[in-house]
């Protein structure tokens, strides 16, 4: 077993991987959605991402139905361009596969409690005795200082935490989620950044070190961007949430025949919407952004009354004439056939075993080295025997 990060790495993934991140290894203990989008960004990116799993796997594998079991399309589109390992950590075979995956890698990132990855022997004092400069990376439900620190924690319940549900309720009059895992993609995403920022200070300094990064701390910051409002002065100037987002009057419009999204916003855009179209409410009172800030439930109000009175097809060209941002209302299926993706080449397709998947793409593009999907998703233990015949490890009973 190699432990001497000087000596050369094991061989890295037969995946073809391209990207700036190809010829970094990642061992992932993650699960669910919020690490494993973590790790998903990184195998887009050229990583040679080894996703490890316990004997009963990752519970994603049964999130949704797919083309066959434990192959859920949620899990598949998060962990794909991945190999999976299987190994019982609690075994002393499977400790001594781990460590020997370890010795060969450059980030380590797991979302277990902190008491569950101690327990099981590979907290961060633990995996830099065995390769010291290790980026090694944690992600919690909440931060370890503080007083929540053993509470689990799922999407929704640090929706309720960090005020989702209230300010739904200032818009609909009901408290309620997002209908999106906001917090685990937020959170994913905090993760990605993170361990790319480590590599970097790696890169530049030669020394690992250990991140931790929350769910309830990332989406804290992410709500509070616009929400902190006025609550950031001292005495506070205004409440502690951005009124324009939160007034009722904010919704899709309806048209004479159906509906769609719209923003005269700036002066140049209300100014150019005034003058084609109008409006028989519209005088002096609404002229500047600072007035319209002050009155934007009116403002919405108005522009609904003059909205219901054209189709859906008039308003959008007449307001893209005008340089107004304006969109139909879609649903998440119809991004699959939208012409603006399909131009750009968002959509990947890659062959499988369970059958040809269209995998939404990556969002940046780099013109010196381009990330892509690497592969499918790995089924329960797919690379095992191939991981350990790269260790050294070919005759280990893992159990």
């Amino acid at each position: 077993m190699k432990t001497d990060p000087n000596e050369p790495l094991p061989p890295k993934s037969p995946m073809p991987h391209s990207g700036p991140l190809v010829g970094v290894r990642v061992v992932d203990l993650t699960a669910m959605v919020m690490g494993a989008h973590a790790t998903q960004m990184m195998a887009d990116m050229g990583a040679d991402v080894i996703k490890v799993e316990a004997p009963e796997g990752d519970p994603m594998r049964w999130s949704t139905e797919g083309p066959e079991p434990e192959m859920s399309g949620i899990f598949v589109n998060i962990n794909r361009g991945k190999r999976g390992i299987e190994l019982n950590l609690a075994s002393s075979s499977g400790k001594e596969a781990l460590r020997a995956l370890i010795a060969g890698a450059d980030l380590f990132i797991h979302s277990m409690r902190a008491k569950a990855i101690a327990r099981l022997g590979f907290d961060y004092n633990a995996v830099r005795e065995i390769r010291p400069d290790i980026v090694y990376v944690n992600g919690y439900g909440y931060g370890r200082a503080g007083p929540y620190a053993d509470f689990p924690a799922y999407d929704d319940t640090i929706q309720a935490e960090v005020g989702l549900p209230q300010l739904q309720e200032m818009v609909t009059g009901q408290p309620g989620f997002v209908a999106t895992i906001m917090a685990d993609k937020i959170a994913g995403m905090a993760m990605f950044q993170a361990a790319l920022l480590a590599l970097f200070h790696k890169q530049r300094t030669g020394e690992g070190q250990e991140v931790e990064v929350s769910m309830f701390e990332a989406m804290s910051a992410f709500m509070l961007v616009e929400h902190a409002n006025g609550a950031v002065f001292d005495p506070p100037t205004a409440p502690a949430h951005y009124h324009r987002i939160t007034s009722p009057e904010r919704r899709p419009y309806r048209t004479a025949d159906g509906h769609m999204a719209a923003m005269v916003y700036n002066d140049r855009q209300w100014n150019a919407f005034v003058a084609a179209v109008q409006p028989e409410w519209c005088d002096d009172t609404y002229d500047s952004l600072s007035k319209r800030a002050a009155k934007v439930g009116e403002v919405y109000a108005n522009l609904r009354r003059t909205f219901a009175t054209r189709p859906t097809a008039e308003w959008l060209d007449l307001l893209r004439g005008l340089g107004i941002p304006c969109a139909p209302l879609r649903s998440t299926a119809e991004l699959f056939n939208d012409e603006h993706l399909k131009a750009v080449g968002f959509f990947e397709s890659v062959d499988s075993d369970y059958g040809q998947l269209t995998l939404p793409g990556m969002p940046a593009r780099f013109s010196k080295s381009p990330g892509k999907v690497a592969g499918p998703a790995p089924r329960r233990g797919e690379h095992t025997a191939e991981i350990l015949r790269e260790l050294g490890l070919d005759d280990l009973p893992v159990d």
